[in-house]
């Protein structure tokens, strides 16, 4: 357990900034790191956004380099501002407590440093930060002992994310912008009740281009009329008047579901894996070849692909037996559906999902007027959050994500992986667990305790 009541009176050099034993040349370390850092991480984030988006030449022009600044300016105070107020709380407090090299030195830099950043993106990096700090929590609670992990956990938070999401989206107006954007790619707009054509107009349609593609077709060589056999079995198959995927039947319905989106999730991880590919491309030529078989690429190809088969599947059946199409379906076709996260198991998709559906929720409480408006919430809530991150990053980085673990070392430089941890270890969290072979080289004129190997260096 944490020793919260305990101090130590060792110096910022000592525990934080040990490369340099001055505050304001330990700042601007950080500061230049950051920025470097932070100008790669959003300049390609942006452009690559903007090309997809298919941005006007305006937009290059007036606001692309203005929207990476900002955000690169909100990235860079968030880490230069903790130093800061790293060394403000030592002085002024006279001692380091159990809360002050993470959580109290991370709160205001934190909050500062998100004001900085466009409105339009808070958001976004308060349901991440704060899907962070929850699963920093859980880990924190499952090494004191105190959470017990239910086995595959994960799986059963999805469904029922998943169950609540998917009502949502067969809701009418219950989902809006990104969100529903994305379940309509994922499951289809065949899955939404309220459509603004009329199914017997569609039927008529069919029937016309049907019995014009008949004339046509007797020309066709041997894979055309193969084509036109397929497309017969799916069009004259069983298929239930509430559905509304008029071009198959049922089962090729979910078979065509499963299909595609294996292949965008298969697509979607040989593009992570590309840049490690090719790092090897010389040296170890072969890796190129795990870029096409690797197991994790079948795997989040089933779970995606199973998971829009299994819901379709099971919304077809309802509609079979309850003869209507109803939103409440989701509530069973949801959960269901959510089953094929075995394939592909991940508690920060499951987190993050969550974190997401809880604000939804709390905004649709908000235009239903049952639920208070609490301005700037967002900005707290992510301060709060990366707070909580800081202070597992500080005091028990066995805790923290490890993605997340690797971006702050990337942001800094490697600088916060040579704090001080062996000292920090009195507040009985296991700080320097894995760090046990580094001790930092401090110059003994800066310290309050003769440091363990003296560093014999005169600094400018």
């Amino acid at each position: 357990m944490a020793a919260l009541s305990k101090s130590i009176p060792h110096s910022c050099y000592e525990i934080g900034h040990t490369w340099h034993p001055h505050c304001g040349r330990a700042f601007v370390h950080i500061t230049q790191g950051a920025f470097g850092e932070s100008l790669r991480i959003y300049g390609t984030l942006y452009l690559i956004a903007a090309i997809l988006r298919k941005r006007k030449l305006d937009y290059y022009l007036n606001k692309l380099l203005p929207e990476i600044l900002q955000s690169t300016s909100f990235l860079t105070a968030n880490g230069s501002l903790y130093i800061m107020f790293f060394c403000i709380l030592r002085r002024i407090l006279g001692k380091f407590y159990f809360w002050t090299p993470g959580f109290g030195a991370a709160l205001p830099a934190s909050y500062m440093a998100i004001l900085i950043e466009r409105k339009s993106r808070r958001g976004l990096l308060t349901i991440y930060m704060a899907n962070l700090a929850t699963e920093t929590l859980f880990r924190m609670g499952v090494s004191r002992g105190t959470i017990t992990p239910l086995r595959h956990g994960e799986v059963l938070l999805f469904c029922v994310t998943a169950a609540l999401f998917m009502f949502f989206f067969r809701s009418k107006d219950g989902l809006k912008g990104f969100t529903f954007s994305a379940l309509k790619f994922i499951v289809g707009k065949e899955e939404i009740p309220t459509h603004s054509y009329v199914p017997e107009g569609v039927f008529v349609k069919k029937e016309i281009k049907i019995k014009h593609c008949e004339d046509i077709t007797q020309q066709m060589n041997f894979i055309a009329a193969t084509k036109k056999m397929v497309d017969n079995i799916c069009k004259n198959g069983p298929r239930h008047r509430c559905c509304k995927h008029y071009e198959d039947n049922c089962i090729s319905y979910c078979i065509k579901g499963f299909i595609r989106m294996f292949s965008v999730g298969y697509l979607i991880q040989c593009c992570l894996r590309i840049p490690s590919a090719f790092r090897h491309l010389f040296t170890k030529p072969s890796r190129l070849l795990s870029l096409f078989y690797n197991k994790e690429n079948f795997q989040l190809g089933a779970f995606l692909g199973s998971f829009v088969s299994i819901y379709k599947g099971t919304s077809c059946f309802l509609r079979w037996v309850r003869n209507l199409d109803d939103e409440v379906h989701a509530l069973i076709a949801g959960p269901l559906a959510g089953l094929s996260m075995m394939f592909y198991r991940s508690t920060t998709i499951s987190m993050y999902l969550a974190s997401k559906l809880v604000e939804t929720m709390y905004f649709k409480g908000i235009e239903a007027g049952k639920v208070p408006y609490f301005p700037h919430a967002d900005s707290i809530i992510y301060a709060v959050s990366t707070a909580i991150c800081f202070q597992a990053a500080v005091m028990e980085v066995q805790n923290l994500r490890p993605s997340y673990w690797k971006f702050l070392l990337r942001l800094t430089k490697g600088r916060f992986g040579v704090m001080n941890r062996k000292i920090l270890d009195t507040f009985g969290t296991e700080a320097s667990k894995n760090f046990k072979d580094f001790c930092p080289e401090l110059d003994p004129r800066y310290t309050v305790y003769p440091p363990e190997r003296p560093l014999e260096k005169s600094w400018n």
